[in-house]
């Protein structure tokens, strides 16, 4: 099969494509053919070693996470899904080797749901990620409720404006950081938009005098120190971004596959409630523009890599 890989930690330009071995599909996995791949900010960090202490890299690396696609094999014990069913993923194991940015990949049964009818494949595989990631920090981590006065960070980015929509679900007040450019979108969300930079704490301070309610830091550095800051004397901090988090009592959040929360967020997108906006799509053999673009940091939504071998 075309895929892209790297074979050893370096910047982007390590990233090869072509040929790789077709996986190997477990007793408790599908073999999907790939329709889509969304890119995000953790593939290259774990690409240039950031992650190493804990995901250990059988080299060479298939990188991403995230996938849409259509089930073309079932393992011998999956009863769960069959031969065309279309699926949405986070298939992470606990190495980094057998990514999504592929013609095919062997993903376990614990990472997948039934991918949304409403969602197209380049939609679809953006949310699986950012909207686990936002769903387990808003209720798991943040347990936001109903009246609150949540803060999200990046709101118009992956990870924040799932966070947004869920977090309005939820029947919070959401206050989201974003250039000017995006405050429209982050108005469209749901949110109420604020500018991240200097003065960031004063202008939190003016929208929010009683203080927040829980903030959820994607950016950490200066935001997570803001974000402390501006806390209610009861507010909690959780950071997917910055260790540093404990330091302000708060708590650091990594993401876990889990079915049953793919399923809900995919029932969630079906019912309107929730949407992934894609900003630029590119083919797999060109995911080497695709990650380049997304180390800029600048994107609204999602980057999304398409695949596209009919056999």
């Amino acid at each position: 099969m075309k895929a892209i890989s790297y074979s050893r930690y370096g910047a982007a330009d390590v990233l090869e494509y072509g040929e790789r071995p077709d996986p190997k599909v477990g007793p408790d996995s599908v073999l999907v053919k790939v329709r889509a791949a969304a890119v995000n900010p953790v593939d290259w960090k774990a690409r240039e070693g950031y992650l190493q202490a804990g995901l250990e890299a059988v080299f060479p690396v298939i990188p991403g996470w995230d996938v849409s696609g259509i089930v073309v094999q079932p393992g011998a014990a999956v009863d769960e899904f069959e031969v065309g069913d279309e699926v949405i993923g986070y298939v992470r194991e606990d190495f980094l080797s057998r990514g999504t940015f592929a013609e095919y990949v062997a993903a376990p049964v614990r990472t997948l749901a039934r991918k949304p009818l409403s969602l197209s494949f380049e939609e679809a595989a953006g949310l699986p990620l950012c909207g686990l990631t936002a769903h387990q920090v808003l209720h798991r981590v943040l347990k936001v409720q109903e009246g609150e006065t949540v803060l999200v960070h990046a709101a118009a980015g992956g990870v924040g404006s799932l966070a947004v929509q869920l977090a309005r679900h939820a029947g919070c007040r959401v206050i989201g950081t974003a250039g000017p450019h995006n405050h429209d979108y982050v108005r469209r969300l749901g949110g109420e938009p604020v500018e991240y930079g200097d003065g960031l704490a004063g202008r939190l301070r003016d929208l929010a005098p009683d203080g927040i309610d829980a903030a959820f830091d994607t950016v950490g550095g200066e935001a997570l120190r803001v974000s402390a800051e501006t806390l209610a004397s009861d507010g909690r901090l959780a950071s997917v971004a910055d260790a540093e988090v404990f330091s302000y009592g708060g708590r650091y959040a990594f993401v876990r596959p889990d079915a049953q929360d793919l399923a809900h967020l995919a029932e969630l997108a079906e019912q309107g409630i929730v949407s992934v906006h894609v900003d630029r799509v590119f083919p797999l053999e060109q995911a080497v523009d695709a990650y380049r673009l997304n180390e800029e940091g600048r994107t609204r939504g999602k980057i999304v890599v398409t695949v596209g071998r009919e056999s």
